[in-house]
């Protein structure tokens, strides 16, 4: 388990994620052990979640705390379900050779970002839990919350997206060179890394996985695939109003689903407005 945790802390630091570990085209690391982790820690973060319901609720308060628990990490998991088509689709259209196994992968260790991200949040929720009543500040909080988790795990796969297409183009434009060795050292053709860069002084390499590198990207790679990324919000925010609720309202009884009614944009306004009020 450690090693997995050690896999995940090389994808948020950005080693995983360098141009020299992306010339196979894709990222490097244990797909189940990561994907083990990241439902460890979306799991932590739905017991933060459902923390509210145990401080503030009496009767089945239990019951809710177990519900967030097992209902966050299948909410992005199902959200995965039902983008990644059209993710793999986005991606063809741009002209990238990432396969789906591949694209599966870099979505895999995105969703991991995500779930470091909300659970390194949760003793914030736990805190605001205890020392709040109001049901409506602590829905407001959660959506806060896993906003910010869900941009930042975007964020990283926009970038990886990037590099892998410079890696790409990079890699179609290597001039041709004989197999029998006849050419001079000086004369091979520079890493990949260094071509990029075609400035006099050579830049470092960034410390950060959400950090550009190499030009800025094309484009229409840029609007396909943030378009792809505002699809991938849109649905994981009705997925979930759909497996809701998760945080429990101490004024209604425990319920694994509600009932299907508005939709989680007009309830965000609602929350936000009755806060103000």
């Amino acid at each position: 388990m450690l090693r997995w945790f050690k896999q995940l802390d090389r994808i948020l630091r950005g080693d995983a994620t360098r141009l020299e570990q992306l010339q196979q085209g894709q990222i490097e690391f244990s797909v189940g052990g990561v994907v083990l982790v990241t439902v460890v820690l979306a799991m932590i973060y739905g017991v933060c979640m459902g923390a509210f319901a145990m401080i503030r609720t009496s009767g089945e308060a239990y019951m809710q705390l177990i519900a967030s628990t097992v209902k966050f990490p299948l909410l992005f998991f199902l959200t995965l379900v039902v983008t990644f088509p059209s993710l793999y689709v986005f991606n063809a259209l741009i002209g990238s050779r990432l396969s789906a196994g591949s694209a599966l992968r870099l979505m895999t260790a995105a969703i991991g970002v995500m779930m470091a991200v909300a659970a390194s949040l949760g003793p914030i929720v736990v805190f605001f839990s205890v020392s709040t009543t109001s049901y409506h500040f602590m829905s407001l909080l959660n959506v806060v919350a896993c906003t910010v988790a869900g941009l930042l795990g975007l964020a990283f796969l926009l970038r990886t997206l990037h590099r892998l297409v410079l890696i790409q183009t990079y890699e179609e434009e290597k001039p041709y060179i004989p197999t029998n060795n006849t050419l001079p050292p000086e004369s091979a053709p520079a890493p990949v890394e260094e071509q990029m860069d075609s400035t006099p002084q050579e830049k470092p390499l960034p410390a950060s996985a959400l950090d550009f590198m190499g030009p800025q990207p094309i484009p229409r790679v840029s609007r396909v695939f943030k378009t792809w990324v505002l699809v991938f919000a849109l649905v994981g925010a009705q997925m979930s109003w759909i497996l809701r609720p998760f945080i429990g309202n101490p004024a209604q009884p425990f319920t694994w689903f509600r009932e299907r009614e508005s939709n989680f944009f007009m309830a965000v306004f609602k929350a936000l407005q009755s806060l103000l009020n």
